[in-house]
This record gives structure tokens, sequence and C-alpha cells, in this order.
């Protein structure tokens, strides 16, 4: 599943796919920034290799008002659409029975639907120093885990 989370509005979009490679996360893109053609666009991604595949590094290269900020490893909570993942998980996925690939599809598009008639932006209830904090703790944690490693 690709999904994008405006977070002036609060909706969402998005698009489930049989499998997660470069062009269908292009494929995916184009649909998510089309509303905002002519505007500055920013976005936030986790560093899965299908966000900088050639194809799509070329786009971006023909596309210079659209921006790519990548979370660092081991910190995707502050991208806002994992905390969306986590709601559409415990209110719909989870302990959820599924006869089929297509029956879970249409449940998750009944969700976003149904999400986007109320949709909200979130709240950030962290101050910026809180959250560089944590940021600061999981980088030593990180590094204390990579040293131990090497031993």
């Amino acid at each position: 599943m690709f999904a994008a989370l405006n977070v002036g509005t609060g909706e969402v979009l998005g698009e489930c796919r049989p499998s997660r490679n470069g062009a269908d996360f292009l494929a995916f893109l184009k649909k998510a920034v089309k509303p905002h053609r002519g505007k500055e666009i920013h976005i936030v991604l986790d560093n899965l290799s299908t966000h900088t595949t050639p194809e799509v590094k070329e786009w971006l290269a023909r596309n210079p008002h659209i921006h790519f900020h990548f979370t660092p490893i081991g910190s995707s909570w502050i991208n806002q659409v994992e905390i969306w993942f986590g709601i559409i998980t415990r209110q719909s996925i989870r302990r959820g029975t599924f006869a089929s690939v297509n029956v879970l599809i249409t449940q998750i598009r009944s969700f976003i639907d149904s999400w986007n008639t109320d949709a909200r932006p979130f709240t950030w209830t962290a101050t910026a120093g809180e959250i560089l904090a944590k940021v600061r703790i999981t980088q030593t944690n990180i590094k204390k885990l990579v040293q131990n490693n090497a031993k």
C-alpha cells in the first residue's frame, strides 16, 4: 500500500498495488502531486529503495518544485503518515478476517473514504525540543548498537 497524507487537511490518498517497486511508486507519486500542480511540494519519506530509483530521480529532476525529505533511519515516527498507518492498522485491519486480498483492499478503501469524510490535520503534542531530544537519544542508541555489533 502507498499512502500520502496531506498534513494541511488530514486527507489521505491511498492505493493498494501488488508490488512496491519504483514504477508503482512513481505512478502513485504522480497521482498524489497532480492536485497540487504549480505549487512547491515537500514530501516526507522513509528510506525505502523504491523512493530513489533512477526513474524517480529523473522525474524529480524534471519537477524541481517537488522536494523529498527523508526521515532518519529508525525515526519513521516523524513522518505523520506513519501515525495514520498505525490508526488504520488498529481500527480496521488488525484482528480482521479477510477471505481474499480483494476483500482486504475493499476494507482499506472503505476506511480511507470514511477517514476523508471527517479528515483533520494531526496536532503535535510534543514540542520541537522534545522531538529533537528523542532523535538525539535514538542516534546515540544506534551508535551504541553499531559499536557493540562491531566487537
